[in-house]
């Protein structure tokens, strides 16, 4: 019985971590999952110093929009240029200038000279520079391993994300209550240099780049009108839209939650990310140990509708230990529909196509992002915050659950794979 149970354990192993076996992937692993950890302390820091600095929910809800806003604005050109360009170069440029924002971030905090609009100006550089960067890494995954291992690539990139969640804002929230947030910026700083190391690392054959290419119009209209004729995607856009609206806004405000609403310092803001991370990376270890991508198509509405109810009872809660086993949840349900999204997307594709779609992928999940959090801000200010976040749960839940009764997403049959049974793994 126990060799039983252990050759199951065994074999569940195998499925969650197979798109490791690759040597490009598991390099490319390596150097992100050590920048996602100082991206999160960064982000962690950087609400923590705004809310101290002006105590204004409209300045944190501006420099969200900052750090945001340029992906709205350059998203889809950027896709087109990780359809043309070496995907790995543009991450590495992209890396270094998020480097040396970090730097001059750290420089001017540890020294005593900064101010809110030094921090907006920097996020809206670390955001231009994102903004390009996220179309390249998105499409780079079908470059790192085989196609059948597609699916448990894009769910190991996710569980990176959030194991970096995980870890990087509970470091960071005892890293500011004892040094203060410059440090935590320094260290981001130094996590990029990892990653820049690793992308360096990374063998990849070159591409054969075809002459007599559209014009970067022409591409976009291309890539629209797969969208367009595809019958998922308008669907799966709009929901993700939604989340990005109205359920990744309460992240904006969760510096007012630490501090004012739950009575807590910035160990319990780094504790309520942490437990964020926590339930997204089950939910990318679970999307990890799939076989298939059949059965996802629920995936996005199904988590969606849950994960405003949740965000309605965050809101509701006064009590700093309710609220961090709510973040739980939250980040599960997050996880599991903007993931599941991802991976529909990327098993409909065409690589041609890849850096397109991915980048409306962008635009509708961080694109949007911004003007959720600058009506965030601007309606907390006003209602309070708990009002505000209550509110764009409720939002969230009934537009999902609309999305879910038209059947646009669930109805469609989900793409032919190759059998990648444990046997073949």
């Amino acid at each position: 019985m126990l060799t039983s149970h252990l050759s199951g354990l065994s074999q569940t192993l195998r499925r969650i971590g197979r798109a490791l076996s690759h040597k490009n992937f598991r390099v490319y692993f390596t150097g992100q999952l050590i920048s996602l950890i100082g991206t999160w302390m960064q982000s962690m820091a950087q609400g923590w110093l705004v809310y101290r600095l002006s105590g204004s929910t409209i300045d944190l809800g501006l420099v969200a929009f900052a750090g945001q806003i340029p992906v709205f604005v350059l998203s889809a050109f950027a896709g087109v240029f990780a359809d043309r360009v070496d995907r790995r170069r543009i991450m590495i440029v992209t890396q270094a200038i998020a480097f040396i924002q970090a730097v001059l971030l750290s420089a001017i905090t540890l020294a005593g000279l900064v101010e809110v609009w030094h921090v907006i100006a920097l996020a809206a550089i670390l955001g231009t520079a994102t903004a390009i960067e996220i179309p390249a890494r998105q499409a780079l995954m079908v470059d790192l391993v085989a196609r059948e291992d597609l699916p448990n690539a894009i769910a190991l990139n996710s569980s990176l994300f959030n194991m970096g969640r995980l870890v990087g804002p509970a470091i960071g929230g005892l890293l500011v209550a004892a040094l203060g947030e410059g440090w935590c910026f320094g260290l981001n700083a130094a996590s990029y240099l990892a990653v820049i190391a690793c992308l360096l690392a990374i063998s990849l054959k070159p591409k054969a780049i075809k002459s007599g290419r559209p014009s970067a119009g022409s591409a976009l209209i291309e890539g629209f009108g797969f969208i367009a004729r595809t019958r998922p995607f308008p669907a799966l856009f709009f929901n993700l839209a939604s989340i990005s609206l109205f359920g990744l806004s309460y992240m904006t405000l969760m510096p007012v939650m630490a501090r004012d609403v739950l009575a807590g310092g910035p160990q319990a803001m780094g504790s309520l990310m942490a437990a964020t991370g926590l339930g997204a990376l089950v939910a990318a270890l679970i999307m990890a140990a799939r076989q298939r991508a059949a059965g996802l198509e629920f995936w996005p509405t199904r988590f969606a509708i849950p994960l405003g109810l949740f965000l309605v009872l965050f809101a509701l809660s006064r009590d700093l230990s309710v609220s961090i086993m709510l973040q739980a949840p939250i980040g599960f349900c997050f996880l599991a529909s903007v993931g599941g999204t991802n991976t529909l997307l990327q098993s409909h594709v065409p690589d041609k196509l890849r850096g397109r779609v991915m980048s409306v992928h962008a635009f509708c999940l961080l694109g949007l992002a911004p003007f959720g959090a600058l009506g965030a801000g601007t309606l907390a200010h006003i209602f309070g915050a708990p009002l505000t976040i209550a509110l764009s749960g409720a939002a969230l839940s009934i537009i999902s659950f609309i999305v879910a009764r038209s059947r646009a997403i669930s109805s469609y049959p989900p793409p032919t794979e190759p059998d990648i049974s444990p046997s073949k793994i």
